[in-house]
């Protein structure tokens, strides 16, 4: 699992990179937390206020820092989002 901290380093993004490594820790998953203060490369994901914080290339939150638990919950569901196959919608159009 990939996790980006987005943000220019103020210390809200520093906080947030901090509060991720210990979600990531009380998880005890095999994550790698990445910072990202490169501009461009921030707009990459259409944030509106930083920090930033995106979970297998997603963005989750942006413009405020989430408490560890929020962290927790939303690293958790990247994990089902990655882990389950789609649903299948039964259409027989050959969709899914």
């Amino acid at each position: 699992m990939q996790i980006k901290v987005l943000g220019p380093g103020c210390p809200n993004c520093k906080t947030l990179a901090k509060r991720t490594e210990e979600a990531v820790r009380n998880l005890g998953i095999a994550a790698q937390v990445i910072k990202i203060t490169d501009y461009p490369e921030m707009m990459k994901y259409d944030m509106l206020g930083s920090p930033g914080l995106v979970i297998n290339d997603k963005l989750v939150m942006s413009g405020r820092v989430p408490t560890v638990a929020e962290i927790t919950t939303l690293i958790a569901n990247g994990q089902l989002e990655k882990t389950e196959p789609p649903a299948k919608c039964g259409c027989k159009s050959g969709c899914c």
